[in-house]
């Protein structure tokens, strides 16, 4: 009894919340998951083989730091510095991102009426920060390339203190969830993000004909890591694979991005942001970090807990890609009949009428 208890004590707090965690969301989701796996499912099919939920979640933080070095390599001491002097730009792309995505995740899963476990899987996807997927589609748009990397970088920093608030706030609003978010091991693995992120920022600046090379092997070896996540993802949850594609989950993945591009555009217009302002700011809303939405839902959270939601982000960036690309089409095609005017200076969100001031 008392080595019981000595054992006990020596369990570490990151169990010991895991633990806790688990123990909630088993009693918040117990009829749920009695009520919808049916036949050969059950809840056991929720347990993942040890050796292969490892493997999981070494290649998606390892997918995660690779995605964190590429997108420092392409950061540059000197833009960063410039935006920062004239930060209405990054500071109304930080509102959109934080406020339009978390808002747009928290109606959907309110509306559609989500149990606990795909509403915290849609909120952390909400409350995630721009990815680097954002900064393709936006040179797609013609935006500002400028503005798109350091705004991607801007909030993968305040990510650190935002996604925690946000998913805390949010959280009150569905009963059982108030204290079921691992917000230590989520804050941890954000903290470890900036690592990588540094990494790749000092060697664009000390070493600037590494950097092309340093991305390029970079987004290589995200192809192969992405290929052999979804292989073994098939692999572990293929018995229950089906509850990542039940109408309400497709429906979010779906709405979501749209809205943040939407909205996006909408919330720079209204601040009188130019028009490639608007486009990159547009991308950078609805784009979320895939990666480090997956490396959160498979790593913070216990495998039992969170089933086959974690790949609920696979799901979100095939909308986010398809209607980002729909969106390009039709600039494309817009431009192709009318050439929109152009601003005087198109790498800086910044009134016209405060550059005509300036000007001599």
């Amino acid at each position: 009894m008392k080595v019981d208890n000595i054992d006990g004590e020596m369990h570490s707090p990151r169990i010991a919340t895991m633990n806790l965690t688990g123990e909630l969301f088993r009693e918040i989701d117990k009829n749920y998951l009695e009520g919808n796996l049916s036949g050969n499912a059950s809840s056991d099919s929720f347990k993942i083989n040890h050796l292969l939920n490892h493997s999981l979640n070494f290649l998606t933080i390892f997918m995660l730091l690779v995605t964190m070095v590429s997108l420092g390599c392409t950061m540059q001491v000197s833009k960063i510095k410039e935006h920062l002097l004239k930060p209405k730009g990054v500071l109304i792309a930080l509102v959109a991102q934080f406020c339009i995505m978390p808002v747009a995740a928290f109606s959907l899963a309110k509306i559609l009426q989500m149990d606990p476990i795909k509403a915290v899987t849609v909120l952390v996807c909400g409350c995630c920060p721009g990815g680097t997927l954002s900064n393709i589609f936006s040179l797609a748009l013609k935006g500002d390339m400028n503005l798109s990397i350091v705004m991607t970088t801007c909030s993968s920093i305040a990510a650190l203190g935002m996604m925690p608030l946000l998913l805390y706030a949010f959280c009150q609003g569905f009963p059982g969830l108030e204290n079921a978010v691992p917000y230590v091991g989520i804050t941890t693995t954000l903290a470890l993000t900036l690592i990588p992120c540094t990494a790749g920022i000092l060697i664009n600046h000390y070493r600037p004909n590494y950097a092309p090379n340093v991305t390029k092997i970079g987004i290589g070896l995200l192809i192969v890591s992405s290929v052999l996540v979804s292989l073994l993802s098939g692999m572990a949850v293929k018995s229950v694979m089906w509850m990542i594609f039940m109408p309400d989950v497709l429906a979010v993945a779906a709405l979501m991005p749209l809205a943040g591009f939407t909205l996006g555009y909408v919330m720079s217009a209204v601040c009188r942001l130019n028009a490639q302002c608007c486009r990159t700011i547009s991308m950078e809303t609805g784009c979320q970090n895939i990666q480090l939405c997956t490396a959160i839902l498979k790593v913070a959270f216990p495998p039992e807990v969170i089933g086959p939601m974690f790949l609920f982000p696979l799901i979100y960036i095939m909308f986010q890609c398809g209607e980002a690309l729909l969106l390009t089409l039709c600039f494309r095609c817009y431009q192709t009949f009318k050439t929109p005017a152009e601003d005087a200076d198109p790498y800086h969100c910044v009134d016209v009428k405060q550059e005509e001031v300036n000007q001599p």
